[in-house]
């Protein structure tokens, strides 16, 4: 185990890897909304709200130049698949960008928060 990249929960062997998850959204109100529903829910434990940023995509084969707000959310591994169909469902695209990355160093007691803040036990 890599240091910071997981924390051995003293109290069993599990292991919890740490996420970041991104996604965007066109309006800042819908960006706050899925950012509080996440961490209200317990799926994420904290979400960063980033705006306006300008993203350039094909879609449906044009290229299209958007406004969008970009949300960061800290998670765990085992939150991920209920944070993703709550984002997915809460989402207005029709195809949401939906994304994790492992968060392969970071200090401790940062990491053992977002393990304590998403614990739904």
């Amino acid at each position: 185990m890599l240091v910071g990249e997981a924390r051995r929960d003293r109290r069993s062997s599990s292991v919890t890897l740490a996420l970041t998850v991104l996604t965007t959204t066109d309006s800042a109100a819908k960006a706050e909304e899925l950012a509080r529903s996440a961490v209200e829910e317990r799926l994420a434990a904290c979400a960063q709200i980033s705006a306006p940023i300008t993203s350039v995509y094909r879609w449906q084969g044009a290229i299209e130049t958007s406004q969008e707000w970009q949300v960061l959310l800290k998670t765990t591994e085992e939150c991920y698949e209920a944070l993703e169909a709550h984002l997915t469902r809460l989402h207005d695209y029709e195809t949401p960008e939906i994304i994790a990355t492992p968060v392969v160093r970071g200090s401790a007691g940062y990491l053992r928060w977002i393990a304590e803040e998403t614990d739904r036990a």
